[in-house]
C-alpha cells in the first residue's frame, strides 16, 4: 500500500512539474542556466552516466551525493522562504481594495455637491436673464415695425409721386423712382394678404402699364412708320424713356428697338427693292456704303438717345444684314441665269470685306444674346500656309512643314450675308473645273513643246515647273473657297483637286516616262568581248535617263504636298465634313509613279548588262589556260555602271532615300540573275573557275562601291545595301569554291558543299555537279550520298537555299584556292 501511494505521489508530482514549451522557453529566459538540473528534458541515467563515466570514478560517490543533499537542502530553503512571503498576500490585497472603494464613494459625493452647486448657479441666470431677454424681443419687433412703416411710407408717398410724374413725362425722375418703388415694394410679399398693401402693389403695376404704353406711344409719334424722322426736342425726353423701359418689362425694350430699327431701314427696303437696278450683285457696294452712311448718321443723331448697353448700332447692322441675306437669296433665286463667276466672286469679296469690317467695330453680343465678348485682340491672320505670297515656288511650298501659327479668334458675323451665296457656288466650283482641265491642257503641250530636260544642266532631276504651278492654283482655290464656304462647297473642290492630280500623275508624269522595247541591240559574243570603253549600250539616252529623274522627283514633291494639301483642307473644312476629305488615292498614285520611274531605271541597266551575262555564260571555260585579268564581261557589266549610276545619283540629290532604292532594286536583281548565269557555265576547269572567282570579286567590289562609284565625294553604303550584296556575291563565290574542290573522296566533297553552301536542294547540287563536268554515273552517286548526308529540314521549310553562308576552315582548302585568294588580294592592293 505504502508503495502505491509513492507511485501516484510522483505521478502527480510530475503532472505538476509539467510544463508547457511557451513557459519553459520564459523561465529560460528570466532564470538563464548552464546546470543541467534545470533542464527541461534532465535524465537522470545520462546525468549519473555523466558523473561517474568509469568505474574508477564510484570512488567519489559519497563527495558527489554531498553535493547534490547540500543542493536539495539549499533549493528546500529558498521555495519555504518564497511560501512562506505569500503567506500575508491576500489579506493584503482584500486591505487595499477596501481602502480603494472607500476613496471611490467619497469621489462620487464631492462631484454630488458640484453638481448640486451648478443646478442652482444655473437657475440663478435664467431668472437674472429672463427680463434682458424680453427687451432683445421687444427690441427686434419694434425695429423691424419701424423699418416696414418706413418702407410702407415711402412705398405710399413713392406711388402717388410716380403717378404725377407719369402723367407729366417727368421720365429722368421716373427712372430712379421707379428702380426704388419696385425694391421696396419686393420687401412686402409677405405681407399682400393686408388690402392696403395689395392696392399699392396694383397702383405700382398700374403705373408701370401706362410708363409701357405711353413710352411706345411717344416713340410712335417721334418716329412714324410712314414718314421722315423727326430730330427736335423730344430725343432728350425719349433718353429719358429709354432708362424708364429697363426697368419696365423686357417686352416694352424689344418693341421699341424693333420699331426703331425698322423705321430707320425703311428707307433701305424701298432704294434696293428687287425691280431696282441697284439691287444686282455688280452694285452690291452701294447696299455696304448706304448702311455705312446710316450708321454714321445714327451715332451722330441718336448715339446719345439710347442706352449704350442697348447695343442699337450693332443691332441696326444685324438687321441689315438679316435683310440682305434674304433679299439676295430671293434675287439670286430669281435670276440665277444671270451669275457670272467674276460677278459672283466679286459679290462674295465685297461681302466678306464687309462682314470683317463689322467684326473689327463691333463684339457679337446681339447676335447669340450673351455676354459682351471681348473684341480679339490678334488681327484675324489665316492659319494656312496656302495663303503665302502667290509669286512662291516649289521651295515656298515646303514651307507647309512650319510649325503652325495660333489660330486667330473666329469672326463672330462671318457668314450672316456671305451664306446666301452658298446655294449658287456650283457656277464656281465649275469654273474650276474648267480652269484646271485647260491648265493641264497646257501643261501637255508645254511638255510637247519644250522637251525633256537637258542633260547637264541644272534642269537634269530637277522637279518639273508645272507641279509647282498646279499646286499655287490649289492654294488659290481652297483659300478662295474656304472665305466663301466651309461646307459641301469645299467638299465638291476636292474632289476636283482627287480630279486634276490623277490627270496629272498619268498625263504629265506617268504619260511622259520613257517607252521601254523588246530589241536588244543585237549584240553579239564576239562583239561584246571586243567593245571598248565608252561604247553606247544603255537603252535610254542621257537625255532620258534625266527626264525619268525628273519625273521621280517631281512625284515625290507631289506626293508630299498631296498629304499636306490634305491636311490643310480638313482645317477649312467644317468638323462634320473632315472626314469625307481623303487624298489617299491620289498619294498612291504618285508613289505608283514613283515606283515605275525606279523600277524603269533598274530595268534600263540591268537590260543593258544582260549580253555581258550571255556572254558569260557561253565562253569555253574548259578550255581557259591560265588566270588574267578580269574578263571582258566584268568589263562590260562595269562600264554600263559607270555610264548609267552617275548620272542617276546626281539627278537625285535632292531624292537621296530613291536612289538607294534604286540601287537595292538593282542589286536584287543583277545578283540572282548572275548566279543563274553562273550555273549555265559548264564544264568549268579548275582554272576557269579561279578566273570566275576572281571575275565575282571584282563585280562584288564594283557592286559595293555602286552608290559613290565615279563620285568625288566617298560616302559610306548603307548597311542594309551592302548587306545585300555581301550576302548575294558571297554565295557566289561559294558556288565557285565547291566547284573547285576536287570531287574525290566524294564523301568529302558532300560535306564540303554543305558546309560552304548549306543549301538542302538537291537541284543546286545537281547544278553544280554539271558545272564540274561529272558523269551520268558519278552524278547519281553523289546525289545518293548527297540526300544521306543533307540534315533533315525543319517543317514549314521549302527545302530553299539557305541565306545562312559560313566560311571555309583552312584545313577545307585546297592549294589552287588559296594561290587565288593571293592572287586576289595582289590585284585589290
Amino acid at each position: 500500500m505504502m508503495e502505491d501511494e509513492e507511485l501516484e505521489l510522483v505521478e502527480d508530482l510530475e503532472a505538476i512539474l509539467h510544463l508547457t514549451p511557451e513557459v519553459q522557453l520564459a523561465i529560460e529566459q528570466v532564470f538563464p542556466s548552464q546546470d543541467p538540473l534545470d533542464r527541461a528534458d534532465f535524465n537522470a541515467v545520462e546525468y549519473i552516466n555523466t558523473l561517474f563515466p568509469t568505474e574508477q570514478s564510484l570512488a567519489n560517490i559519497d563527495e558527489v551525493v554531498n553535493n547534490i543533499r547540500l543542493k536539495i537542502r539549499r533549493l528546500d530553503d529558498n521555495i519555504r522562504t518564497v511560501v512562506r512571503g505569500q503567506t500575508n498576500v491576500g489579506q493584503d490585497g482584500r486591505q487595499a481594495l477596501e481602502e480603494a472603494q472607500k476613496a471611490i464613494q467619497q469621489l462620487f459625493g464631492k462631484i454630488k455637491d458640484i453638481k448640486d452647486k451648478a443646478e442652482k448657479s444655473e437657475q440663478m441666470v435664467k431668472e437674472i436673464t429672463r427680463d434682458i431677454k424680453q427687451l432683445d424681443h421687444a427690441k427686434r419687433h419694434l425695429t423691424t415695425s419701424i423699418t416696414t412703416l418706413n418702407h410702407l411710407h415711402m412705398l405710399a408717398g413713392g406711388v402717388d409721386s410716380l403717378e404725377a410724374m407719369t402723367r407729366k413725362r417727368q421720365y429722368g425722375e421716373v427712372a430712379n423712382l421707379l428702380q426704388g418703388v419696385v425694391n421696396v415694394l419686393e420687401h412686402f410679399q409677405k405681407y399682400m394678404g393686408i388690402p392696403q398693401i395689395r392696392q399699392l402693389s396694383e397702383r405700382v403695376k398700374a403705373a408701370q402699364s401706362e410708363l409701357g404704353t405711353q413710352i411706345l406711344a411717344d416713340f410712335e409719334e417721334t418716329f412714324p412708320a410712314q414718314g421722315s424722322k423727326k430730330s427736335g426736342g423730344p430725343s432728350n425726353v425719349l433718353r429719358d424713356a429709354c432708362l424708364v423701359a429697363n426697368v419696365l418689362d423686357p417686352r416694352i425694350k424689344q418693341e421699341i428697338i424693333k420699331k426703331f430699327i425698322r423705321q430707320h431701314l425703311s428707307e433701305y427696303m424701298v432704294l434696293f427693292q428687287e425691280n431696282q437696278d441697284v439691287a444686282w450683285l455688280d452694285k452690291i457696294d452701294r447696299r455696304y456704303a448706304w448702311i455705312k452712311r446710316q450708321l454714321v448718321d445714327y451715332e451722330e443723331k441718336y448715339g446719345r438717345m439710347f442706352p449704350e448697353e442697348w447695343c442699337m448700332t450693332e443691332r441696326i447692322a444685324v438687321e441689315f444684314c438679316h435683310i440682305t441675306r434674304t433679299e439676295l437669296a430671293k434675287l439670286m433665286r430669281n435670276r440665277a441665269r444671270e451669275i457670272e463667276v467674276k460677278l459672283l466672286l466679286f459679290a462674295i469679296q465685297r461681302t466678306t470685306n464687309f462682314e470683317g469690317l463689322l467684326a473689327k467695330r463691333f463684339s457679337g453680343y446681339t447676335l447669340n444674346d450673351g455676354p459682351a465678348q471681348k473684341k480679339p485682340e490678334m488681327p484675324l491672320e489665316p492659319t494656312n500656309p496656302f495663303l503665302e505670297d502667290e509669286d512662291s515656288g516649289p521651295e515656298k511650298d515646303e514651307d507647309l512643314d512650319r510649325p503652325k501659327k495660333p489660330k486667330a479668334p473666329d469672326n463672330p458675323f462671318h457668314g450672316i450675308v456671305s451664306k446666301c451665296f452658298e446655294p449658287h457656288l456650283y457656277v464656281y466650283i465649275e469654273s474650276q473645273d474648267k480652269n484646271l482641265g485647260e491648265l493641264i491642257d497646257r501643261f501637255v503641250a508645254d511638255f510637247r513643246a519644250q522637251g525633256p530636260p537637258k542633260s547637264g544642266t541644272d534642269e537634269g532631276g530637277a522637279v518639273l515647273p508645272s507641279c509647282a504651278d498646279l499646286f499655287v492654283y490649289y492654294k488659290k482655290c481652297m483659300v478662295q473657297c474656304s472665305q466663301l464656304s466651309t461646307g459641301e462647297p469645299m467638299i465638291a473642290l476636292t474632289t476636283i483637286f482627287q480630279k486634276y492630280l490623277r490627270e496629272y500623275a498619268w498625263k504629265i508624269l506617268s504619260g511622259n516616262l520613257p517607252k521601254t522595247s523588246t530589241n536588244s541591240g543585237g549584240l553579239t559574243i564576239s562583239s561584246l568581248l571586243k567593245e571598248k570603253e565608252g561604247s553606247e549600250v544603255a537603252k535610254f539616252t542621257m537625255e532620258e535617263l534625266c527626264l525619268i529623274c525628273s519625273i521621280l522627283s517631281t512625284a515625290e514633291y507631289c506626293l508630299a504636298t498631296t498629304q499636306q494639301l490634305e491636311e490643310k483642307l480638313k482645317e477649312k473644312v467644317d468638323k462634320t465634313l473632315m472626314e469625307r476629305i481623303n487624298l489617299t488615292g491620289e498619294m498612291d498614285t504618285f508613289s505608283t509613279v514613283i515606283s515605275n520611274s525606279i523600277q524603269l531605271l533598274v530595268q534600263d541597266l540591268d537590260v543593258a548588262c544582260d549580253p555581258a551575262l550571255t556572254a558569260m555564260s557561253k565562253m569555253p571555260w574548259q578550255s581557259v589556260e591560265h588566270v588574267g585579268d578580269q574578263s571582258p564581261y566584268v568589263t562590260s557589266v562595269i562600264m554600263h555602271i559607270k555610264q548609267n549610276v552617275p548620272i542617276i545619283r546626281d539627278n537625285l540629290a535632292s531624292t537621296r532615300k530613291y536612289f538607294t532604292q534604286f540601287c537595292i532594286k538593282f542589286t536584287n536583281s543583277f545578283i540572282p540573275k548572275f548566279i543563274n548565269h553562273l550555273f549555265r557555265c559548264k564544264p568549268i576547269s579548275m582554272v576557269g573557275a579561279e578566273q570566275l572567282l576572281l571575275d565575282t570579286h571584282s563585280l562584288k567590289t564594283v557592286l559595293l562601291d555602286l552608290p559613290s562609284i565615279g563620285s568625288q565625294v566617298v560616302r559610306k553604303a548603307p548597311a542594309s545595301y551592302t548587306k545585300i550584296v555581301v550576302k548575294g556575291m558571297t554565295r557566289a563565290e561559294m558556288i565557285l569554291k565547291v566547284v573547285m574542290a576536287p570531287h574525290e573522296p566524294s564523301l568529302v566533297f558532300v560535306d564540303n558543299y554543305i558546309k560552304l553552301l548549306a543549301d538542302s536542294n538537291p537541284e543546286t547540287f545537281q547544278k553544280i555537279l554539271d558545272m564540274k563536268g561529272l558523269k551520268r554515273s558519278e552524278q547519281s552517286t553523289m546525289l545518293e550520298l548527297f540526300r544521306q548526308r543533307v540534315p533533315i529540314p525543319p517543317s514549314g521549310s521549302d527545302g530553299g537555299p539557305s541565306l545562312t553562308f559560313s566560311a571555309p576552315t583552312p584545313e577545307q582548302e585546297s592549294s589552287r584556292i588559296r594561290k587565288l585568294e593571293k592572287l586576289i588580294k595582289k590585284r585589290i592592293q
